[in-house]
């Protein structure tokens, strides 16, 4: 038992597809109807009648047929000059024998002369009908298209009713309206009382709030927001939509479908109207019947009447009708397929009137549902384009974006970092808040992993930012917002996860004192077409680039004459020609990481302003063109770690102005003695080497503040490293120490001691002495803590300091 609910879904259900039927469809659709009332009218009457035929016996032939009365009156008055001829009486049924006879007769002359049209007349109107509603359906109900037609359908109500299509398209009637409304703008101003009603009735016309209503002395409405679930409902579409076009765009099986289905229509309609009207003149109303029964009935001939004959001539004629009118709207639908191509849809028109220049064009199915669509109201198109648009998604976006990052979420985002500065980081975001903008505090902002951000010119709002960080990010800068950037910025950190240039908007901040670029791949014949705009970048500083090029970029050597620091991490990748480096005699600190440099490069002692150098992580395996670096005057700081370096030349004691030096990571054995000679050093670090003992002349370094020899071979520590006074940081961990002189407790400045991983045995308590030392700045294994005195331990215990 079917109940009224489950009717109900399925009226529901076929009523969803008449969006995707055509005025023929229709047309189709009412043509069939009146078709088959035509059959069910024929087959009613055929089935009503007791006696479709009517036969009566021929007791007179004339010219080889049966004759009627007045055949034979007709006759007779021609040949015969008697006038008083009688006539032959007609046949009376006198007993039920003869009605019985009669029926026979009648069943056995419909059976054998009536016309099999004529007979079966009915039934070809109900099977030709029943084959053009099949072919009218078919493609909505084939597996492999009322799949697609379904989602399509589904999708489309979602879009009709979603809060998201209205706001969009309302923005752009809004959009266009507007434009007239402010080019008008004087004659709105000095308007009289009934044009300032007119202009009234416009402003309330407006359902979103335009720019340059309020000059024009206009008060625009406040726009509405979507709430949450809108939002999410929204975004939920534009998911769908991808979906349903990534699907749906690679096959034309739809497309391929109906246009069978019409070609079927077509050729069905050739069919019928070459035969139908030729048997039409087979509907008789007298048939001529020979029955050979004469030993029962007397009579071999008979004369029948088809009763329906009539009326089924005229049906007929009418569903020929009918048919002529199906077969030219058929004959038209199939000449709309082929001549245009249904295959592409474009949205053009639609781009140069809304907001949305974006939306892409379609095609195969999804340009053929469109199409179809468009015949029925274009505007189901439209409200379906507004999830086509990537501009539209990105409002959404925002507008979603905006409701779940409040000004208090991102208030609690914000930080102090390492130079103690208030930074706000953003990570993972769909988009940057609008709330953003309102916290004047922040200093540096860093947004990383957002797949696209968009500064808009709020950000001129950020009167305290002066670093930006972007990491994995795609940036777009409004020119309102790189005219407040270029003004204020003065630190920018850029990072790439792919190939690509430098963002032009770089360029044009000539403020700018610091730029840090990480993963931009400039390959050689590109690098001086993707860095040619920093010859503008005239305040540039510092310039950081992690990347993979083979030389230095010459608009860096020849066109940044106020550069003072320049780092390369050029990624393991050699670096080769460095002889420009001799230009930049500004430079005050270089950095060349990762550049498998296997010789200090000679252009780096022309840099008399140089001082810091830092060659880390290259393939140094030895050092001797260090004596050069004793005509580099201001040379302070010398970074030699992590390469292959397997002993120290003696010309290292020339370098009398070396305050740190770093050669740690390296496969030294031996320390030389002309390396105290270096007097200022006051940083030296050597840990992860292979030395084996430390020369009693470290005493001479007198300035040493920080000693590092972590995973060294020594078994022994010289007094003399404990006549440097001013030593506060003595890494000493991973060695082979057997024990610990006295004579550490003479160093009242040491705030940090690296003990572990050696073979101590006790701690002597004259560690004491060391009364800057804390104990959470004391790395050592905890069961020497035991070994000290009880005064000692107490007072490591109750100072709980970091480093």
């Amino acid at each position: 038992m079917i109940t009224l609910t489950e009717l109900k879904c399925l009226a529901d259900a076929q009523s969803s597809y008449h969006i995707l039927k055509p005025w023929w469809d229709v047309f189709w659709y009412y043509i069939t109807l009146i078709m088959l009332l035509v059959a069910v009218l024929a087959g009613a009457l055929q089935l009503t009648q007791s006696r479709v035929l009517c036969c009566l016996p021929c007791k007179v032939e004339f010219d080889n047929h049966c004759a009627v009365p007045w055949d034979i009156l007709k006759a007779s008055v021609n040949t015969s000059s008697d006038p008083g001829t009688p006539l032959p009486l007609p046949l009376r049924i006198q007993n039920d024998l003869h009605r019985q006879q009669y029926s026979y007769i009648d069943a056995v002359c419909y059976e054998k002369q009536l016309h099999w049209f004529a007979k079966f007349f009915p039934y070809l109107v109900l099977l030709h009908t029943l084959i053009f509603a099949a072919c009218s359906n078919f493609w909505l109900h084939y597996p492999s298209t009322s799949s697609r037609l379904e989602h399509f359908v589904a999708i489309l109500h979602k879009c009709f009713d979603s809060p998201w299509t209205t706001r969009a398209l309302s923005e752009t009637v809004a959009e266009q309206s507007v434009r007239p409304l402010t080019l008008s703008k004087s004659k709105v101003l000095l308007s009289s009382s009934g044009c300032s009603a007119e202009v009234e009735s416009n402003k309330q016309s407006l359902p979103y709030p335009q720019p340059g209503l309020e000059s024009a002395g206009i008060e625009s409405p406040t726009s509405s927001v979507l709430d949450k679930k809108e939002g999410e409902q929204a975004k939920a579409i534009f998911e769908k939509v991808k979906r349903f076009r990534m699907h749906v765009e690679q096959k034309d099986i739809i497309y391929r479908v109906y246009l069978k289905q019409i070609i079927v229509k077509v050729i069905l309609f050739v069919l019928i109207i070459t035969y139908v009207p030729y048997f039409l003149t087979y509907i008789t109303l007298e048939i001529d019947c020979s029955v050979d029964v004469q030993a029962f009935t007397g009579y071999k001939r008979y004369q029948c009447v088809y009763s329906l004959a009539e009326i089924f001539k005229v049906l007929a004629s009418f569903y020929v009708i009918l048919v002529i009118l199906y077969g030219l709207t058929s004959s038209y639908s199939l000449w709309w397929m082929l001549r245009s191509s249904l295959k592409q849809y474009s949205f053009e028109a639609l781009r140069e009137k809304s907001n949305y220049s974006d939306i892409p064009d379609v095609k195969n199915d999804f340009a053929f549902i469109l199409h179809l669509a468009d015949q029925y109201d274009p505007l189901y198109s439209k409200r379906f384009s507004i999830f086509l648009s990537e501009v539209s998604e990105n409002k959404l976006k925002q507008i979603n974006l905006n409701n779940e990052w409040t000004v208090e979420k991102l208030k609690s985002k914000l930080v102090k970092n390492s130079q103690d500065k208030i930074e706000l980081h953003l990570f993972m975001l769909n988009g940057l808040p609008d709330n953003v903008f309102e916290l004047t505090e922040i200093e540096v902002l860093s947004l990383e992993l957002i797949p696209e951000v968009k500064l808009p010119s709020a950000v001129s709002q950020l009167v305290n930012l002066k670093e930006l960080h972007v990491y994995h990010s795609s940036l777009v800068v409004d020119h309102p917002a790189l005219a407040f950037l270029e003004e204020n910025l003065k630190i920018l950190r850029l990072k790439f996860t792919e190939m690509g240039k430098i963002p032009r908007w770089v360029f044009h901040l000539k403020n700018l004192k610091e730029l840090y670029l990480s993963g931009c791949v400039l390959p050689e014949q590109v690098s001086t077409m993707q860095l040619e705009g920093f010859q503008d970048l005239k305040n540039l500083r510092t310039l950081y680039l992690k990347s993979s090029i083979s030389r230095i970029p010459q608009v860096i050597t020849d066109l940044l004459p106020s550069l003072q620091k320049l780092s390369l991490d050029n990624e393991g990748s050699k670096l080769v020609v460095l002889n420009n480096l001799k230009k930049m005699v500004n430079l005050k600190s270089l950095e060349l990481i990762s550049c498998d440099l296997e010789r200090i490069p000679h252009s780096i002692f022309s840099l008399n302003n140089l001082h810091e150098l830092n060659l880390k992580e290259n393939n140094l395996k030895t050092v001797e063109e260090i004596i050069s670096f004793q005509h580099l005057q201001n040379l302070s700081c010398l970074k030699l770690w992590h390469n292959n370096i397997a002993y120290i030349p003696a010309q290292i004691g020339a370098l009398s102005n070396l305050e740190q030096l770093s050669l740690d990571h390296n496969n030294i054995e031996n320390l030389p003695l002309q390396l105290f000679l270096c007097t200022k050093l006051h940083y030296l670090d050597l840990s992860y080497n292979h030395l084996t003992f430390i020369p009693e002349e470290i005493q001479y370094l007198s300035n040493l503040q920080y000693f590092a020899v972590t995973n060294n071979n020594i078994e022994m520590l010289p007094d003399g490293l404990f006549q440097c006074k001013k030593l506060q940081c003595l890494l000493l961990g991973k060695n082979s120490l057997m024990s610990l002189s006295p004579h550490v407790g003479e160093l009242s400045n040491l705030t940090h001691l690296e003990l572990i991983g050696n073979y101590l045995e006790t701690l002597p308590p004259e560690l004491e002495g060391c009364q800057s030392l804390k104990r959470s700045c004391l790395i050592v294994e905890e069961n020497l803590l035991n070994t000290l005195p009880p005064p000692v331990t107490e007072r490591l215990q109750t100072c709980l300091d970091k480093c």
